[in-house]
Order: structure tokens, then C-alpha cells, then sequence
């Protein structure tokens, strides 16, 4: 689907992301983990083409990514950073036709397709009965979908989610990740997502992607990567591990701080 191969970022002379690499197949969900300042973020940015990396390439399907004009980039991945905004009176509706204009010309109104399409993403994160209220009035779970919506809405082949479930209540994280696991499973899309809970990583990936300080520190299957000795060197905690009996995927129970 896509290869990320040995990009390297810079922020005033200093390395934010050292000669990282890893791979994304079509149909996976892959989450990127590690400790805050570590570099998350910014990696989501570079393969999204959000900020420049000065080393590697990110390739999507064959092609550099540099190659492509920004309509071309959105055509194919949606990035949702951490938090979104919209204008105190844009209602729902609104906000998700917005995924539509990648696919227009400049000036070009949308037609019955383009609205077909966006009711049909309203409706596959199930907040149809939403869109004529302000993005503004809903809750924070609410509104994650409503972005949801609108990233589906654009039609993209990858949806590059940062920290999807920061300032969710326990409830919303889970809303949130399941629709992500509903269109990963439904309609095959691609997702990488930057999270901090490792539990939650465990849970919904098929695969995951170590960052610490900037440098890979190791990527795979839940299993191979949740392990108490990964755990004890990047994150400096000991931890116990045991299985998920529905899944068999390894679920983290943090003890102490590592010594």
C-alpha cells in the first residue's frame, strides 16, 4: 500500500525522526506507539505530507509522494489530527460535504453524486440524525465522527487518525475505535493511527509501530511486539502480560516503574 523508507525530520538543525522505515499493506490497521516527545506525531505528519522530511521517501502505491499535487494526496489519505475545529456555526452536514472538494474543481459546486456520497458517510458512522445540528454542539464522541464522516467523505484509500480518543471519556474511546474497526472490517480501508494507550493498540491493530526518541525500536503483530521487555525499555515501567480470550491479543497490565 505504502512504504515509508528511511525518512529523516529536522526541526532547527536537531533530528525529529532518525532513518525510520516501516510498511503499510492494504487493509491493515497499523498503530504507531511511544512515550510523549517521542516523534509519533510528526511521523503521521510527514507520510501525510502535512511537514517536509528532509531524507527518504514515503511511497504510495508505486509512486513518490512527492510527486503528487496536494488534490492527488487527499484523493488518497485523510489525515484527523489530534483535535479539530470548525466555525461556531457550521453545521454537520457542512462540515463532512467539505471531504467532497479533493474531488472538484475550483469553484465547482457539488451535484447529487457528491451529496449521495456524503449522506452515505453520515450514515456509515451513524450520526445521520446529527446533520443539521452545529459541530460545535456535539459531544466530544459525537464530534470525532462527524470528522469520521468527513475524512469518508473525501473517498480515501488511507485514514491517518492522531490520537483519535485524547479527550474522550472512556465511553467515546471506545465508540470511536470500534466505528474504526466497523470500516476497517466493512470496507477494508487502511488505517494508521497514532495512540497512546497500549492496551487499546493491542486491541484494535494488526499491527504496530515502536517510537522512541525518534528511531524505530521495533514493529509487528501485537504479540510479537507487547512484550514486558519492550515495555521495561521504552516506556521504563514493568508490566505483566496476559491474553484476550476472544482475540488472543496480549493485554498490558503496568506494575511499577522500572528499575
Amino acid at each position: 500500500m505504502f512504504t515509508v523508507d528511511s525518512i529523516s525530520i529536522r526541526y532547527e538543525q536537531k533530528n525529529a525522526i532518525s532513518n525510520f522505515s516501516f510498511a503499510v499493506k492494504q487493509g491493515e490497521v497499523v498503530s504507531i506507539i511511544g512515550p510523549n516527545g517521542s516523534g509519533k506525531s510528526t511521523l503521521l505528519k510527514a507520510v501525510a505530507r502535512h511537514i517536509p522530511y528532509h531524507e527518504g521517501s514515503v511511497e504510495f502505491e508505486g509512486v513518490n509522494l512527492k510527486s503528487m499535487n496536494a488534490k492527488q494526496v487527499a484523493r488518497n489519505m485523510c489525515m484527523l489530527s489530534q483535535k479539530n475545529q470548525a466555525p461556531s456555526d457550521m453545521t454537520v452536514i457542512d462540515l463532512v460535504s467539505y471531504g467532497r472538494y479533493p474531488h472538484k474543481k475550483w469553484f465547482e459546486k457539488l451535484n447529487n453524486e457528491d451529496m449521495e456520497i456524503v449522506h452515505w458517510a453520515l450514515e456509515r458512522t451513524h450520526i445521520t440524525a446529527y446533520k443539521d445540528r452545529t459541530v460545535a454542539s456535539l459531544s466530544g464522541g459525537e464530534s470525532q465522527r462527524a470528522w469520521i464522516a468527513m475524512a469518508l467523505a473525501q473517498r480515501p484509500k488511507v485514514l491517518l487518525l492522531d490520537e483519535p480518543t485524547t479527550y474522550l471519556d472512556i465511553s467515546h474511546q471506545h465508540e470511536v475505535l470500534e466505528l474504526v474497526r466497523e470500516l476497517n472490517r466493512d470496507m477494508g480501508m487502511t488505517v494508521v493511527m497514532v495512540l497512546h494507550d497500549l492496551n487499546q493498540a493491542s486491541s484494535y491493530s494488526d499491527s504496530i509501530v515502536v517510537v522512541q526518541a525518534g528511531e524505530k525500536v521495533m514493529s509487528g503483530t501485537p504479540n510479537q511486539v507487547m512484550t514486558p521487555d519492550m515495555i521495561r525499555q521504552v516506556y521504563r515501567m514493568d508490566a505483566e502480560i496476559d491474553y484476550l480470550s476472544t482475540e488472543k491479543k496480549p493485554r498490558i497490565h503496568l506494575l511499577s516503574t522500572a528499575r
